[in-house]
């Protein structure tokens, strides 16, 4: 039930909060660990060519955003520039923050959205390895090779007849960072190694420092060599005559996900603990450190495979960024580059959503202090994006940061929605006069704050995202941990619903608010789509969650019978589309990159073309889905792909995919000469936004495989130029299952069905369906299908 409107959280009830939610034994910071458990096996293997992508040239300096290669360890991250004279690496932590708790409102209502008060994601260090003699001009035959499935970078060239080589990688065994630079013919390395802070700090070994919010950051490297000398030299490390160079590099914060010390943990010496993981890790051979990470790397890359068919020799031939040009420029399919996209998308959730916070709209990687947007956690649909496809593609595990950031944020979530939502400023007050339970902005920060507009409606979608996790996994322990989220998401809604009467009919239903859907039209319609949608799925799965968990069933009862009123769209008269908001009249931008009405078609999965949804609610859908056009910005793109691939489109799907791909161009919507997506602002001006790095592959995976709980749904979507042959092992499905599929000539010719938790499900593929019973860990595979 709603709490009275005076109710107020006093301190020791957060504290309480936190404790009840996990949130105070949440992700590790930057800690000591433990010694990592090194592999027994010595395998070398560098995995299948389809797993590499290379370049013919090094990253301009002037434009590593677009040009340097990602590394992470889910929490340490960098850009590698790979010029054979000059190694440059732009090293980030997830939680280096500037900004704070922010809970104030101006007189607009707003939350203030600057890098000062809200924050930003900012850079940690930059390291410098010089090679003088090695200029790029001095050099031939120069190749660096991203290889996803080891997680490592290498370059090589030819200099003075001499083969040199250097492989990068960052370790979360051994949480550093490692450069290893070898020769095979008697060369050798000399110049120097210099280590900078990115916020004033002067070059040295290790540096320590503290932003004016209390949060104190640090680094360290270290290096060795063979062959030659090693030296400290001032602020910098010189070496000379190296057959063999090893250089370490750690830093991080004194971040801590726990809202009742103010996110942060008082008893943490980042610099002390840098030159602490440096010195360990040095302590090992180059070998052994990589084998320990290839090892970590492939215990998650492995989990799933993708071929999507195989491209021609010619296409082979080229480099990665040709590649790119030529799909666009000759409209020829390229399946292998095409299966390639998806698993680099894999490949930077693993290096960056991992034991630390979530990955933000920049995921782990900077080439500059002031990244757009701030580098934020947007909650009307990038946020939610970026773990789309962690679940479908085998990286479970990846979601858990989303997971714990949402916990230890909840208390001081909690806080400022007591203490702010009702306040007269906010155009989105609740005009009953209640308050309860939480909700947050539309951007947050990780010190408990948020920014800009509040975002009611996204509190729901946060726990909607929460729970689809549950589906897939059937995890109970993860149902209790979000259990506290999904029960105060309710509160909120319950005290914030109003009953409204149908024009022209006797009928009571219940709708939102004012609100905005975002990011256009009216700032405060009453009922729309998008906050109608979401709360309706928030209810059904907090019912869900009541009944499995065997908590507060009144309470269930309650919003059950709430969630039976709630108004839920319908088409439009006018337009023929679905209404986003209650009026016949489309009120925004007919082409707006938003999808928000389209939330019950997905992420939600209340609009379906199965019958099971009126004919003219998916048709009124499509129509509004239609209108959007096929041009928008990548996430925008991914987005419309996910909703004509649950559409049973698969050429509307895949074209969407293909205009993800294409270069960008002076700034312009596509993927850039390293595979991030930029976002276009205009004017020759592009940034670089992760979440259609996600989004798109969450699309292609949707289009091999579709599920719900109690049912999967093989190929729904295969475009033609999937559709020769492929196969799709590894991905999750809604219900607690996994899936291993192969197809040939457009039909599956064996699936595999595995249990991760599920117990029974139909699995379908046109007009087959078979009903498999399994318990946790068994297995089925099925065969001969027919339409």
């Amino acid at each position: 039930m709603a709490t009275d409107p005076a109710a107020r959280l006093d301190r020791r009830s957060l504290l309480a909060l936190a404790a009840t939610t996990g949130a105070l034994a949440g992700l590790p910071a930057f800690t000591a660990t433990a010694a990592p458990r090194r592999p027994d096996d010595q395998d070398e293997s560098t995995g299948s060519p389809r797993h590499r992508l290379w370049w013919r040239a090094p990253a301009d300096d002037r434009s590593m955003i677009e040009q340097g290669l990602p590394l992470g360890n889910g929490r340490l991250g960098a850009l590698a520039g790979n010029d054979p004279g000059r190694e440059v690496l732009l090293i980030t932590d997830a939680t280096l923050w500037t900004g704070g708790l922010n809970d104030s409102l101006d007189a607009d209502g707003q939350f203030p959205y600057g890098r000062d008060d809200f924050g930003s994601f900012t850079l940690l260090s930059r390291l410098t390895v010089d090679l003088p003699d090695h200029d790029l001009s001095a050099v031939s035959g120069y190749r660096r090779t991203l290889d996803l499935d080891r997680g490592v970078v290498t370059t090589s060239y030819v200099r003075s007849r001499v083969t040199y080589r250097r492989q990068l990688f960052a370790s979360r065994p051994d949480d550093v960072i490692v450069l290893h630079f070898t020769q095979s013919g008697g060369g050798h390395h000399t110049g120097t190694v210099t280590l900078e802070g990115t916020h004033g700090e002067d070059p040295a070994l290790s540096f320590g420092a503290a932003f004016p919010n209390g949060l104190r950051y640090g680094a360290a490297v270290t290096a060795h060599g063979e062959g030659g000398r090693v030296v400290v030299d001032g602020p910098r490390i010189s070496f000379a005559g190296c057959t063999e160079l090893t250089v370490v590099v750690s830093g991080g914060t004194n971040y801590a996900p726990d809202a009742s010390t103010g996110y942060r943990d008082p008893s943490l010496a980042p610099e002390r603990l840098a030159r602490t993981k440096v010195r360990a890790a040095a302590a090992h051979p180059a070998a052994t450190l990589l084998r320990t990470h290839v090892a970590d790397h492939r215990s998650l890359f492995g989990q799933l495979d993708v071929s999507l068919g195989e491209s021609t020799d010619e296409q082979r031939s080229l480099d990665t960024w040709e590649r790119l040009k030529a799909r666009s420029r000759d409209g020829v399919p390229d399946p292998e580059l095409e299966a390639a996209y998806l698993q680099f998308g894999r490949y930077l959730m693993i290096a960056g959503s991992r034991g630390s916070l979530p990955l933000n709209l920049q995921g782990l990687w900077l080439d500059g202090n002031d990244p757009a947007w701030m580098g934020d956690y947007h909650t009307d649909i990038n946020i939610q994006m970026n773990y789309w496809m962690a679940d479908r593609a085998g990286l479970s595990a990846c979601f858990d940061a989303l997971t714990d950031y949402c916990l230890a944020q909840l208390p001081s979530w909690t806080d400022l929605t007591r203490r702010l939502f009702n306040d007269p400023r906010n155009r989105y007050r609740n005009s009953s006069g209640k308050n309860a339970g939480w909700t947050l902005a539309i951007s947050t920060n990780p010190h408990g704050g948020n920014g800009w507009w509040w975002h009611p409606a996204g509190n729901a979608w946060m726990c909607n995202t929460l729970w689809e996790h549950y589906e897939f996994t059937r995890s109970s322990s993860h149902l209790e941990r979000i259990y506290p989220l999904l029960k105060g998401a309710c509160e909120f809604w319950e005290a914030r619903l109003l009953t409204t009467t149908l024009p022209g009919t006797a009928r009571e239903v219940l709708i939102a608010d004012s609100d905005w859907s975002p990011e256009h039209g009216p700032l405060d319609a009453k009922g729309i789509t998008y906050a109608q949608e979401l709360v309706w799925t928030l209810f059904g799965n907090y019912c869900v969650a009541s009944a499995e968990l065997g908590k507060d069933a009144a309470f269930a009862d309650t919003i059950a019978s709430l969630r039976k009123k709630l108004y839920l769209p319908r088409v439009s008269p006018t337009t023929g589309w679905l209404e986003e908001w209650m009026s016949p009249d489309n009120l925004g931008e007919t082409t707006h990159r938003h999808l928000s009405p389209l939330v019950g078609l997905f992420p939600g999965d209340r609009i379906r073309p199965d019958g099971s949804t009126p004919d003219d609610i998916v048709a009124g859908a499509t129509a509004l889905l239609t209108a959007r056009g096929t041009e928008s910005f990548g996430w925008a793109n991914a987005w419309r792909s996910l909703c004509w691939a649950r559409l049973k489109n698969p050429e509307k799907a895949y074209q969407l995919i293909v205009n993800n791909l294409r270069p960008s161009i002076d700034g312009g919507n596509g993927t850039a000469f390293n595979l991030f997506d930029i976002y276009e602002l205009g004017e020759g001006n592009g940034v670089f936004q992760i979440d259609a790095n996600f989004g798109t592959p969450a699309a292609a995976i949707e289009m091999l495989v579709y599920s719900r709980p109690g049912h999967v749904e093989l190929l729904p979507a295969l475009p033609e130029a999937w559709a020769r042959s492929g196969s799709l092992t590894g991905a999750g499905a809604r219900g607690g299952f996994v899936v291993d599929l192969h197809w040939r000539d457009g039909r599956p010719t064996r699936a595999r069905i595995r249990s991760v938790g599920g117990r029974t499900t139909t699995v379908a593929y046109g007009g087959t369906t078979r009903t498999v019973r399994l318990k946790p860990g068994a297995s089925v595979t099925l065969k001969d299908f027919t339409r």
